[in-house]
């Protein structure tokens, strides 16, 4: 998931600070941004809360981080 590569890099971080904030290992958090490992649901909130953004703008499916409410 290239958005969480992207969050974190804007934020300065590495790989290891964001592991350890979500309670993974490194390699975890590669695969993640990979591609390789999938994201569970629990994380996935956890990280579109850190980073102040929506699963699904982590997920690709939207191209703006925050959700829109419409009225």
């Amino acid at each position: 998931m290239d958005r969480i590569r992207e969050l974190r890099k804007k934020n300065n971080m590495t790989q290891n600070e964001l592991a350890s904030l979500m309670g993974v290992t490194q390699a975890a958090l590669s695969g993640w941004e990979t591609g390789k490992f999938t994201v569970d649901s629990d994380t996935l909130v956890k990280l579109a809360d850190y980073f102040n953004c929506s699963t699904d703008y982590l997920l690709g499916r939207v191209d703006y981080p925050q959700l829109e409410i419409k009225k």
